[in-house]
């Protein structure tokens, strides 16, 4: 049974000013996948410590994570990377799926030699790190899924929304449809700083990338296979989140057992919504 610590209660904070900037660290790297794809990533911190990894939400960069990096680098060795199809990292034509997801991320721990580490995912990030506790768990000590769910059906819905990115003149009215997803409407409405940094990251995805890690939630169906997760793990929902609601996160930690659920009274993006609340919760998990 799951530990549920509801800290609704919170307010929503003021919306940041901006991401922090990347920490003085050398940019990003990259290797080639199996399939042939070009991986971006990024690590920061001592070579000694304990490895992070950390997933980014569809339409992000591995950059979505500037604001928790600088606290995480200090106790763990952080390695970020660009999902396939987005930021920096290659964008390879047709569907994607959930199991090439995963590989992608087996494959970057044996191009670095990492034999297992905590693994951080949020919302698509979440799906992937299902995966990897599901099919690779002596790979994964530690797992948090952050606003995410383990099934988002109708796979009708998203074929529709598929149809509307890859015909679309451009990515506009999808990065504002994000956007009002994401983040408390007054942020939106106010056009703060931070919005129009995530914007940016919206404008600078890929549609075909976008469409292709579309159809890997179309197809992801874990809602009985979640139940073989046996490692540690956190899920981290949104109180106020429309597109992985709280009853989804609740649905995980109820099926992974012994999973604790702690619920922020944020929307999606809950690490930029709540930073200081949300870097304690997985500290304090990790710890």
């Amino acid at each position: 049974m799951s530990s549920i610590a509801n800290i609704a209660a919170l307010s929503s904070a003021e919306a940041p000013t901006t991401l922090p900037a990347p920490s003085a660290q050398p940019l990003e790297s990259h290797f080639t996948t199996g399939d042939g794809m070009r991986m971006a990533y990024r690590i920061d911190g001592s070579a000694d410590l304990p490895v992070l990894l950390l997933s980014n939400s569809i339409g992000t960069s591995l950059h979505m994570w500037n604001g928790q990096v600088d606290a995480l680098a200090g106790k763990y060795r952080v390695v970020r990377y660009d999902t396939r199809g987005h930021g920096a990292s290659g964008v390879p034509a047709g569907a994607y799926s959930l199991d090439r997801l995963g590989r992608d991320v087996i494959e970057l721990m044996d191009e670095l030699r990492i034999d297992h580490a905590h693994f951080l995912g949020l919302s698509l990030g979440g799906f992937v790190g299902q995966w990897l506790g599901i099919h690779s768990p002596e790979r994964i000590d530690r797992l948090i899924l952050a606003n995410t769910a383990s099934y988002l059906g109708p796979a009708q819905t998203w074929d529709a929304a598929i149809r509307a990115v890859e015909q679309a003149p451009d990515m506009n009215d999808t990065a504002e449809m994000f956007l009002r997803n994401w983040f408390p409407a007054q942020w939106v409405q106010s056009d703060a700083p931070v919005v129009k940094q995530f914007r940016s990251m919206l404008l600078a995805t890929d549609r075909h990338g976008l469409a292709g890690a579309w159809a890997v939630v179309r197809d992801a169906d874990l809602r009985r296979t979640a139940a073989l997760i046996d490692c540690p793990t956190l899920v981290i929902a949104g109180l106020h989140d429309t597109v992985t609601s709280a009853a989804h996160g609740q649905a995980i930690a109820e099926t992974i057992p012994g999973a604790r659920l702690v619920v922020l009274p944020v929307v999606h993006l809950s690490n930029v919504e709540q930073p200081e609340e949300f870097i304690r919760v997985v500290m304090d998990f990790l710890a």
